[in-house]
């Protein structure tokens, strides 16, 4: 099984995803974090920090190799959990052709300017604030063919309950509909 925790750049996908892992490990699911983050080439963190969204042809190679790395961890069989923006459909569809079976989508919806706040006061890390706007600029929310029984959930992560709080429910949830 993989998780591909989703949203744009301040959503707390890399919070969500580490708390993940222990939620699951709790529930008896071995599990591993992949943080989509340290997967980018080091073109794509220049490009990034020097206030140049990504585009499709920076993003492809970066989402092919994430795709890997889930794919090996569930081969050892552990449940893979990844932080992956996954923006658009066609990302999503490109991860799901790499994993193959038993991929699942997470996406951690919250309002823009939320997210603007939390990735201005962040340190240490490449992504601008200035590149929030793009981001949700890019984003194509989980289809209704995307959600539901082992396809995807979308979750509120605005900050009305904790990221440990989000990844129990996220776990609960896994474990009732989600049978590997």
């Amino acid at each position: 099984m993989a998780v591909v925790v989703m949203g744009v750049s301040g959503c707390g996908k890399s919070s969500v995803g580490s708390e993940l892992v222990a939620a699951l490990a709790a529930r008896s699911r071995a599990a591993r974090f992949v943080e989509g983050d340290e997967v980018h080439p080091q073109a794509n963190v220049e490009k990034m920090a020097a206030g140049i969204p990504l585009d499709d042809d920076d993003r492809m190679p970066w989402l092919e190799a994430l795709a890997d790395m889930m794919r090996e961890v569930t081969e050892c069989g552990l449940w893979a959990v990844t932080s992956c923006s996954a923006l658009k459909r066609a990302y999503r569809d490109t991860l799901r052709r790499r994993c193959g079976r038993g991929l699942v989508f997470v996406h951690l919806d919250v309002a823009e300017d939320v997210v603007a706040g939390r990735v201005a006061g962040r340190e240490g890390h490449f992504m601008p604030a200035a590149l929030v706007a793009s981001q949700f600029e890019s984003l194509e929310a989980l289809a209704t063919d995307e959600v539901g029984d082992r396809r995807g959930l979308v979750v509120d992560a605005g900050g009305g309950a904790s990221c440990a709080e989000t990844a129990e429910s996220v776990a609960d949830w896994l474990c009732r509909t989600v049978k590997y």
